[in-house]
């Protein structure tokens, strides 16, 4: 099972692509065969990991993606690592902005995805016509990576699903790019599922 989720707006938007990409790949997935759903959880550091843990608890799935909007990026970012640190530039939509606080106390300082990202880019760039896709070190310090953190600090202590997150440039409502993402973020979903491994090659940055 496969489970996929975005954010509401936040920051003064009425829009976040973030949650039309999750339900475009999870109607794609469900077309293909798979068991996926799209849910969406509320920008706010006090609510959102207790919706996500809620949300795995309820669909108990083998593979989650969790989608954020990271709105001065041109491509699809598949985030490799989740910090244990808070930073807020804005408040939330709870009107919070915690600064220099851990997601979690007395957590790791970090946690790798484990989705297959390198896999992921290597078929993603060998379509035609593929949109741009990147592996990003760096998944800020909101509330996109406190849920980050928060997945995979809980499948860290249930072995067996694979999870990680994918921030998604700003596009407009009914932007023909979102059909596309969502495509590509099932196909990213489809691999994890398959249990695809991570091939050998540099996807670095030089600084």
């Amino acid at each position: 099972m496969i489970l996929l989720t975005g954010f509401e707006p936040f920051g003064g938007a009425t829009f976040n692509p973030s949650a039309a990409i999750a339900d475009g790949a999870a109607r794609i997935l469900r077309e293909s065969g798979a068991d996926a759903v799209s849910e969406l959880l509320t920008c706010a550091f006090a609510q959102a990991p207790a919706e996500l843990n809620s949300l795995l608890d309820l669909h108990g799935p083998d593979v989650v993606i969790n989608l954020g909007l990271a709105a001065g990026r041109k491509s699809l970012s598949l985030e490799k690592v989740a910090i244990n640190h808070v930073d807020a530039r804005i408040p939330d939509n709870a009107g919070a902005q915690p600064i220099d606080e851990p997601v979690l106390a007395g957590a790791p300082n970090a946690y790798f995805s484990t989705l297959p990202l390198k896999a992921a880019m290597h078929h993603l760039t060998g379509q035609p016509g593929g949109v741009p896709v990147e592996i990003s070190y760096s998944a800020g310090t909101f509330v996109c990576n406190q849920v980050f953190f928060a997945l995979m600090h809980r499948l860290a202590r249930e072995p067996g699903a694979r999870g990680g997150f994918i921030h998604v440039p700003w596009l407009e409502p009914g932007d023909a790019l979102i059909e596309s993402l969502a495509e590509a973020v099932a196909s990213v979903a489809t691999l994890a599922l398959a249990g695809a491994t991570e091939p050998v090659f540099s996807a670095g940055l030089e600084s």
